[in-house]
């Protein structure tokens, strides 16, 4: 809907406007190269969100996958997943996310790959913990016993009991993530000029925090309120997810 919120391009500098202060005709301000604050904020909403669900998305779906696999499978192949998410667990996620980003280049594309390589140790671990406690029911002895195949078995009777943790996990973790790639745009791993993304404009105005305030104040606030929005989310998810509250 930015387009019919806003009439200005986000892209388009008009030097003769520079770093006008929050008025009646730019809301938000200006930047150094004339163009209006509160536009680059509604469009850089796109590819901030966007960004973040695209690695919760990937990051879940790829951990769980694996972590079913893993328990699933059992034995060695159980033994080198772990051992693999225990090295990648070994160091903080936002450290080896800059290191792999920093290999990679910087770019948006690059910055959710990288995030996702870190990430999926998470669901992975939380998948397996799930399908050994799910293995040990009666009912999948049952379906076992039954001749279903192992395919089958993990479609119809272990995925359906580990997903709700899994989407409130996912949930919960959007605004750390979101928080995540702005850091990295904001340390020149992520999104690149000219693109209106949420921590990259936050880098733009560092450098003129004392002059003109505006240029970080009002993408800090669009961070803030979009992480605050989804954790409020996620806490209600869990919520109405949560088995022990269904009475």
């Amino acid at each position: 809907c930015a387009p019919l919120i806003s009439s200005y391009d986000p892209y388009e500098s008009q030097i003769q406007n520079s770093l006008l202060p929050p008025s009646a005709e730019h809301y938000f301000g200006t930047d150094k190269l004339g163009r209006d604050i509160f536009t680059r904020i509604l469009y850089g909403a796109r590819i901030s969100i966007t960004m973040a669900l695209t690695v919760v998305i990937i990051s879940s779906g790829l951990g769980t996958l694996i972590g079913v696999i893993s328990a699933y499978v059992g034995g060695k192949v159980d033994n080198v997943i772990m051992r693999l998410t225990d090295i990648f667990l070994a160091f903080p996620g936002i450290v080896l996310a800059i290191a792999i980003a920093g290999v990679l280049g910087g770019s948006a594309v690059n910055a959710v790959l990288a995030v996702v390589i870190v990430g999926w140790t998470k669901y992975a671990r939380l998948a397996r913990s799930m399908t050994l406690k799910v293995k040990q029911q009666d009912f999948l002895a049952a379906a076992i016993t039954n001749g279903t195949r192992p395919i089958a078995m993990i479609r119809r009777h272990i995925l359906p009991n580990i997903i709700p943790i899994i989407i409130v996990t996912a949930a919960l973790d959007i605004g750390a993530l979101m928080m995540e790639l702005a850091g990295l745009s904001f340390l020149g791993f992520g999104a690149q000029p000219p693109t209106p993304e949420w921590g990259l404009m936050l880098n733009e105005g560092r450098q003129l925090i004392q002059t003109a305030p505006w240029l970080m104040i009002f993408p800090g606030l669009a961070i803030a309120s979009v992480v605050a929005i989804f954790n409020l989310w996620g806490d209600s998810l869990r919520d109405i997810m949560d088995p022990r509250k269904a009475n």
